[in-house]
């Protein structure tokens, strides 16, 4: 294949008329020569600075990836836009392996994936020997690059050992490439795999496409069955639960009240976990329960939610997670139920972990920005790309705070109440036992330890159960109490919280919403979400497009995303085009997709526009 231009490759392979963001300054940098690390939200198009490059260099692309189903995928989708590529990993037994081994060395091959283990292993650097003098190494393309870094939960050791890659090929232009990197993971980034000449491209972190929500806990699976029939009754979407016997549960609960729900976590047996996984992929409609050992490599593109039934570990994994939604571009839910046991569960986690006091502290840190933006009344978009190092101004219209924005309260009375009820009780006791004695209850427990004869029993009657219990959520996440582990779930007094109790600090709490007032407003919000999408499913030629896409993947065996986008399906939807010309005018339809399924899809709007569909 020849291309006159990154542009007129980007037009004739991929089918996209224009490059976004900062997509082709990268390309050029790395067609060039140049080093470069990637820093680009899920859904931005960090494949292609690697893929479009390998088809303008000679020789063959190298991708280190770190998991087998990212791989196949990656491939399934390059073989689809006629480009020649393949992967080795340990899916593959000797004589499949052997066979691309062979196509490799010949210079059949564009663009090959490997894994990092089989990268460093000393038959694959002696075959990339043999490929430097016979064909030629166009690039390296480390994916997943945040890897590198021993603060992430996805922390490969076997990256550390790619700088041998930049030793032994010098003169091999390296791109490293990921979606979520804060300051302190990108210079691990750049010094563990020796970038420092590499120029940096960030993009902007912001997911315009994506509506952030997090509501108060309160019976956390009739909320998810109420966003879900309110806005997803059909569509795929991934449900993270903290726990394996939790994702479990939920996946088993769903199904009950008959929804296509599967559940995913390092425990189940490998064969269940590809199944799933497979299923998810390759079929529509499928709702994952998972923990986060499902996500990282999946590339399924329109994933119309990311549901949080627990909280994420800090910052950067709810935005990792949530930024699985929405990779086609169009409109999708990050929802989270949120409440004080979430707080308390992290932080027991944490403080019993074994991990050494500096990884503790750090941890801490991610936690207690990430608890900030779930109690910010601020917005949502602004308060994650401060985290990232970035502005965001005005309105985003795509969270709840600006949506509904929330009310605030000077709660320095009601601080002052709570403050010292921990402090009159022994700093040991629980939120559900603190409650019981600022309403005046007198149950057996608080009989056992005589709280009714202390001065706040029954001082704090003017406020509801529920408003005492955000109350408590807002001081644990504002650090005026923290978890103490010796007490099992007890809570105690901080330094913060004393200015409080002398008088000399106002608090001001976020008013959290009564809950039933919450839920009659999802039907209307679930209308606007999608803006066009929705008035899609509501179209039977919407439902023929995508039972022939269906129909063509089952056929080659790859998921339907890797024919079409659901972004492609709905241009072809709104324009109709009536000829194979104005087919090729379609985002997303380069030349071998043109000419392998044009037709097909005509004669789809062939058939409805004959009254036959």
């Amino acid at each position: 294949m020849s291309y006159s231009s990154a542009r007129h490759c980007l037009q004739e392979v991929f089918g996209y008329s224009a490059f976004r963001g900062e997509q082709q300054a990268v390309v050029e940098h790395i067609v060039a020569g140049g080093d470069a690390l990637v820093l680009m939200p899920t859904g931005g198009g960090k494949s292609l600075c690697y893929q479009l490059p390998a088809l303008l260099r000679d020789g063959v692309a190298i991708i280190v990836s770190p998991l087998i189903a990212l791989m196949q995928d990656q491939v399934d989708t390059l073989q689809q836009l006629g480009i020649a590529a393949a992967f080795l990993n340990s899916s593959l037994d000797a004589q499949q392996a052997n066979t691309i081994t062979d196509r490799l060395l010949q210079g059949e091959l564009k663009i090959l994936y490997v894994a990092p283990e089989r990268l460093l292993t000393g038959n694959f650097s002696y075959l990339l020997e043999q490929l430097d003098q016979r064909v030629g190494i166009a690039l390296f393309a480390i994916d997943e690059a945040h890897c590198v870094s021993q603060w992430g939960h996805d922390f490969r050791p076997e990256y550390r050992k790619l700088t041998a890659l930049h030793e032994r090929f010098p003169k091999v232009p390296r791109i490293a490439l990921t979606a979520t990197a804060d300051a302190p993971t990108r210079a691990e980034i750049v010094e563990r795999l020796n970038l420092e000449q590499a120029h940096q491209f960030v993009s902007s972190f912001d997911r315009p496409n994506i509506r952030y929500r997090i509501t108060q806990k309160n019976n956390a699976r009739q909320q998810l069955e109420a966003f879900l029939e309110a806005e997803h009754p059909n569509d795929a979407g991934i449900v993270y639960c903290l726990s394996r016997r939790k994702v479990e549960e939920t996946a088993e609960w769903l199904q009950s009240r008959g929804w296509n729900a599967l559940p995913y976590h390092a425990g189940l047996d490998a064969s269940i976990r590809n199944t799933n996984q497979h299923r998810f992929l390759r079929e529509e409609g499928i709702i994952m329960v998972a923990t986060i050992a499902f996500g990282m490599g999946i590339d399924k593109p329109n994933v119309r939610f990311v549901a949080h039934l627990d909280l994420p570990k800090s910052m950067e994994s709810y935005y990792q997670e949530t930024g699985r939604a929405g990779r086609d571009g169009l409109p999708a839910n990050a929802w989270m139920t949120y409440g004080l046991g979430d707080v308390v569960s992290m932080r027991q986690m944490l403080d019993s972990s074994d991990a050494p006091e500096e990884r503790k502290q750090v941890e801490r840190k991610k936690l207690d920005a990430l608890l900030g933006f779930c109690e910010s009344t601020g917005c949502r978009h602004q308060t994650i790309l401060r985290y990232f190092g970035e502005q965001h101004d005005g309105n985003c219209r795509q969270c709840d705070n600006c949506l509904e924005p929330v009310d605030t309260w000077n709660a320095t009375q009601a601080a002052q109440m709570a403050l010292s009820c921990v402090y009159r009780t022994g700093q040991r006791f629980g939120v559900v036992h603190l409650i019981d004695v600022l309403l005046g209850r007198q149950n057996s427990r608080v009989e056992q330890f005589q709280h009714h004869q202390l001065s706040t029993f029954g001082i704090g009657k003017a406020l509801s159960q529920q408003q005492w219990s955000s109350v408590f959520r807002q001081l644990v996440s504002g650090g005026f109490l923290q978890t103490d582990i010796e007490a099992y779930g007890g809570i105690k007094l901080t330094e913060a919280s004393r200015p409080v109790l002398r008088n000399e600090v106002e608090v001001w709490l976020r008013r959290d919403e009564d809950t039933s007032k919450r839920r009659s407003s999802k039907a209307e919000r679930g209308a606007r979400v999608k803006e066009g999408y929705a008035e899609a499913n509501e179209d039977p030629l919407w439902h023929a497009l995508k039972a022939k896409r269906t129909e063509l993947a089952k056929e080659q065996g790859v998921p339907p995303y890797v024919i079409f986008h659901d972004s492609t399906l709905l241009e072809i939807l709104n324009q109709k085009p009536g000829s194979l010309t104005d087919m090729g005018n379609i985002s997303g339809i380069g030349q071998a997709k043109l000419t392998r399924y044009g037709d097909d899809f005509l004669q789809v709007l062939e058939d409805f526009a004959n009254g036959a569909g």
